[in-house]
C-alpha cells in the first residue's frame, strides 16, 4: 500500500545571492568626434569583419573618432581572459580610451 503523506524536500535557488547593487550607468559621452574608441572581441564570431563595418559607419559620422582595434588587446574569451580583463583599466587610461565597444559572438 502506497504512502499518502507528502514528502517535503530542501531545494537550492538556482542563482546566486546579487554580489552587488545596482549601479548608475556611466553618462554617455555627448558625440564620438575627438574621442578614442577601443575595440574589444572574444574572437568567436566574425569580430574582424563586423569591427571594420563599425569602423566605416561611424567615422563617416564622426570623423574626428580614433580606433584602438581589437589586435591591441587579444582575446577577451578563454585561458587568459581574467588577466586580459584585470589589464583593461590600466591599458585604457595609458591609451587614453574615451570609450569601448566589446563584441562577443552567440
Amino acid at each position: 500500500m502506497a504512502d499518502d503523506t507528502e514528502q517535503q524536500y530542501e531545494v537550492l535557488w538556482p542563482r546566486s545571492r546579487r554580489q552587488t547593487g545596482i549601479r548608475p550607468l556611466a553618462r554617455r559621452l555627448d558625440t564620438l568626434n575627438g574621442k578614442t574608441v577601443a575595440q574589444l572581441w572574444d574572437f568567436i564570431f566574425r569580430g574582424d569583419e563586423v569591427f571594420a563595418l563599425l569602423e566605416e559607419g561611424i567615422k563617416a559620422r564622426f570623423p574626428g573618432v580614433r580606433f584602438v582595434s581589437w589586435k591591441e588587446f587579444g582575446c577577451t574569451h578563454g585561458a587568459d581572459e581574467h588577466e586580459v580583463l584585470a589589464s583593461l583599466p590600466g591599458r585604457f587610461r595609458a591609451m587614453g580610451v574615451d570609450a569601448v565597444i566589446s563584441g562577443m559572438g552567440c
